[in-house]
């Protein structure tokens, strides 16, 4: 036995020593030269786009291949040099009328003669059980030559046995899986592993964001531990998520194949690699094999004064409703970002006060150092002479697609400094929130700005110097959302006063359901209920929208339904309308509901059947698998028929994401006198009040106020000329997406996206006493452009595509109320303008002297205007409002 397990221990000793003795990777011959012949192509496109019918160009070369060293005490120990001879460059497909750009030109006359000499000169690499160790080349080298030549020592590094690793490549460090078969190695590397420095940013929000996908697949094919051929292939795919059509690829292909094997020089003697690089050639120095990023000098670029005077009118006040507006806007701030503090502080501070806001906006969205620097000198908040363009600044701020700390703190530092403007005063804290949020959603909520803000939030709503400044940290704490926030808003929501108790329950309405906890909906049945007090119509009916879209309890369910009936009348039917409009649509809510329903105590036609003006209803504006548009409206009004609150939503889904796209809220109160109605029921006190609250792409905005008190409203009514007011207006950067790529080849990518928005919101009231007939109106003017550039650039060649979508149109809600009659008529219209839809898509091949090649398409179609559907009621009251409208009606207010 003992016998036995001594023979086995020595045969086990005997094949460990031989699997060590043999290499795990390429190994090369003693004294033979391998001749190789490399190539490799780059085609640019649309994600649907053909491989025959893309832009790109493809590098070919002779490569040859021989090992200077091996250390003696090991096969897997090498150091072998690379060499590219007879490199040549040429498109990578024909185009339609034989258009080629190469045509005629020989290599040195593309890369150029300093080029092409620094390509062919050799390096050196040692490797390792098949991993390199080292890279080695001639210092001071073209960085774009030398991560041609990263790219094909790149190849050189596998391993012969299956097994996953890590590796450093010249795409960085990367997770990498082997399957090895008989004479076949398959490396699938994980692009979105690799760890490689790179400057890039993205726009948080997944609806506003990009999707990319990348994949990179190497086979060997090898014959006596050296290969034969090596074919890879490299994808990148990008899309908008908002809008499918817009997309790009990039397919990075090499190929390299062994032609033959010959004489080569010897071995050089030495025992440690370094030694061996030195008596090769001293010049040679290690460097990574990381690719390097080049820094580039754009040539014969206009200076930014110059830019700017090309886009100058179209940034025009009377143009913000057209897609020029966003183009011009989006261009410029690309070419901001490369701009210097005291250049953009020159252009500020040269222009008039009609182009001065769009400038501000754009200044802002270029979210670069300099551009910050620039619009803070400029801005003065201890003066109020400029407050349009210091909001413009605060909105762009928080519209920023990828906010840093930086911009925080200095929001945090103008709060904390004399601001003249009591609205600009509440704007910096509004948007510190929105801020706060964004941070906090890439994993920033632990930075020190953050926690200084959070702080301050907190602390204005626990211990407020004043009860006006309680309403503008709830407004921060409702673009914050932060969940340390939740006690405080339940404390406001209770035991506030009507405006702020509403204020902090619709700040619940954006929390996530995971944070809605049994005590939150425990207070907001208190409140709909008036179990401690009595409040607002609007105030309870905000508590029941937070219970019931937050999965809602039986007994939640059944006690809301049951108070149907005991409600105002106007109420009552706003209640009703919410139900129905939850079963209609469908919500989350409407199981439990149905289940309630079941119970003929709950459901009854005396219940069911109240009347009534105010409603609610849901409804899509698109759909399809992937994303949907939908929008709700809900009005409330007071039991003399007087508006108290209008609420017009709309929601964009892309698979589990949301964004609240636009919120306009008009909140009325204390009109009754106007027409010697009575008012509601614990409403009789209130103070004449109208005003209007928006949000924007899930930024909330400081309200505007129509007027407050019943001599503001009167001196408004004598005065007005009816003329609307604005809420919002002005250029948004939506997307933003840049990203530079090293590929496999040493090429180079820039992949840049945007989106911009011209935006124009305003909203007004009109008042007849004469036709005793009330008319609100929001109305939404919208121009967007949204383009996309991908470029493989190689210093001496470059192919790209451009597209870009770009739309205008609008939406109107109006509403209109006659209260000549009792029951008073309301009629409800939401409209959508005819929107034009252009594409554009643009190919190119250029070389750096100056010959290109250009292809364009370019698609248009005209989406029909229309009038989005409610409820059949609301149809009906429309055609007796309008069959007996008047001819012509009084003077608006306001």
């Amino acid at each position: 036995m003992i016998l036995l397990t001594v023979l086995f221990l020595c045969i086990i000793s005997t094949y460990s020593a031989s699997v060590k003795g043999h290499t795990t990777g390429l190994s090369l011959n003693n004294d033979r030269l391998y001749k190789l012949k490399y190539s490799t192509e780059v085609y640019v496109d649309q994600v649907k786009g053909q491989l025959h019918e893309s832009v790109g160009y493809r590098i070919s070369s002779d490569v040859d291949v021989n090992l200077l060293w091996r250390n003696p005490d090991g096969d897997d120990n090498q150091l072998i040099k690379i060499t590219m001879k007879n490199v040549n460059v040429e498109h990578a497909n024909e185009h339609k009328g034989g258009q080629n750009i190469f045509k005629g030109k020989n290599s040195q006359k593309i890369f150029g003669r300093d080029n092409l000499a620094s390509l062919e000169k050799p390096v050196l690499l040692h490797l390792m059980h098949g991993k390199v160790m080292d890279y080695y080349s001639y210092p001071n080298e073209p960085v774009a030559m030398e991560n041609l030549k990263r790219g094909v020592a790149s190849l050189f590094q596998m391993q012969l046995t299956s097994g996953s690793a890590n590796e450093v490549d010249i795409s960085g460090n990367c997770e990498v899986v082997y399957q090895a078969q008989q004479n076949k190695v398959t490396k699938i590397k994980a692009l979105n592993t690799c760890k490689i420095p790179r400057s890039g940013f993205t726009t948080h929000n997944q609806v506003l964001g990009i999707s990319s996908k990348s994949t990179s697949t190497t086979t060997y094919l090898i014959e006596d531990s050296f290969v034969t051929a090596v074919m890879a292939e490299e994808i990148y795919a990008f899309g908008l998520n908002y809008l499918r059509t817009l997309t790009g690829k990039i397919v990075s292909k090499q190929r390299l194949e062994l032609k033959s094997t010959e004489v080569g020089p010897g071995l050089i003697p030495g025992k440690q690699v370094a030694a061996v690089v030195k008596k090769v050639d001293a010049q040679y120095s290690s460097s990574p094999l990381v690719g390097q990023l080049a820094h580039t000098d754009c040539k014969n670029c206009p200076s930014l004064p110059e830019f700017w005077k090309t886009v100058r009118k179209q940034m025009q006040p009377e143009n913000l409703s057209k897609a020029e507006a966003a183009r011009a806007f989006l261009t410029f701030i690309l070419r901001l970002r490369d701009a210097k503090k005291d250049e953009i502080l020159q252009i500020l501070k040269s222009e008039n006060k009609d182009v001065l806001p769009q400038l501000v906006d754009a200044v802002t969205s270029a979210q670069t150092p300099d551009s910050l620097e620039a619009i803070l000198d400029f801005l003065d908040f201890q003066s109020d002479s400029n407050v349009l363009l210091q909001e413009r600044f605060l909105y762009a701020c928080g519209f920023a697609t990828h906010p840093n700390e930086d911009l925080l703190k200095t929001l945090i530092a103008k709060f904390q400094s004399p601001i003249k403007s009591n609205d600009i005063r509440e704007t910096v804290v509004i948007i510190m929130g929105a801020l706060v949020r964004k941070l906090c959603q890439k994993e920033g909520c632990k930075l020190p700005a953050v926690v200084e803000a959070k702080k301050l939030i907190l602390a204005g709503l626990e211990k407020p110097e004043s009860k006006k400044d309680v309403k503008m940290y709830l407004l921060a704490l409702k673009n914050a959302l932060l969940p340390e926030g939740i006690p405080l808003l339940l404390k406001y929501a209770e035991s506030g006063e009507g405006p702020d108790s509403n204020l902090a329950i619709t700040t619940l309405q954006r929390y996530d359901v995971s944070f809605i906890t049994n005590e939150v909906k425990k207070t907001m049945n208190r409140i709909y209920h008036q179990n401690r007090k009595v409040h607002e119509k609007t105030v309870r009916t905000s508590a029941a929208s937070v219970i019931l879209h937050n999965k809602p309890s039986y007994m939640d369910v059944k006690n809301l339904l049951l108070s149907i009936g005991e409600l105002p009348k106007e109420m009552n039917k706003y209640m009703l309308s919410t139900i129905r409009d939850i079963l209609h649509f469908e919500m989350p809510a409407s199981k439990m509901v149905r289940r309630v329903l079941k119970d003929m105590m709950t459901h009854n036609y005396g219940r069911f059947s109240g009347s009534g003006s105010s409603s609610a209803f849901t409804g899509y504006v698109a759909r399809d698998p992937h994303a949907a548009s939908i929008y709700s409206l809900d009005i409330l009004y007071s039991g003399s028929g007087i508006l108290r609150r209008s609420n017009l939503n709309l929601f964009q889904f892309i698979g589990k994401s949301r964004l609240h796209a636009s919120q306009v809220v008009i909140e009325a109160q204390g009109l009754e006198g106007l027409i010697a109605a009575t008012p509601d029921e614990g409403e009789e006190n209130l103070d004449s009040f109208a005003g209007m609250s928006a949000i924007l792409f899930d930024v909330q905005l400081h309200p505007v106020t129509f007027f407050s008190g019943y001599s503001d409203l009167m001196s408004k009514m004598l005065s007005a000329s009816g003329d609307p007011i604005s809420v919002v207006k002005g250029l948004i950067l939506l997307t933003d997406y840049s990203q530079v790529l090293q590929l496999q080849s040493g090429l180079k990518s820039n992949v840049e996206f945007q989106g911009g928005l011209a935006i124009d919101i305003s909203g007004t009231m009109e008042f007849s006493l004469w036709y005793r007939e009330s008319k609100t109106r929001v109305k939404s003017r919208v121009a967007m452009v949204v383009a996309g550039d991908i470029t493989v650039d190689s210093s001496f060649v470059k192919a790209g595509l451009e597209t870009s979508v770009e739309s205008e149109t609008g939406l109107e809600f109006i509403s209109t109320v006659q209260f000549s009659q009792y029951p008073f008529l309301v009629c409800m219209q939401m409209d959508k303008d005819q929107a034009p839809i252009r594409r554009q898509v643009t190919s190119y091949e250029r070389l750096a002297t100056g010959r290109g090649f250009v292809s364009r398409k370019r698609k248009e179609k005209l989406w029909a205007g229309s009038e989005f559907p409610l409820h059949q009621e609301n149809s009906d009251m429309c055609k007796a409002v309008f069959g007996t409208q008047p001819e012509s009606t009084s003077s608006s207010w306001f």
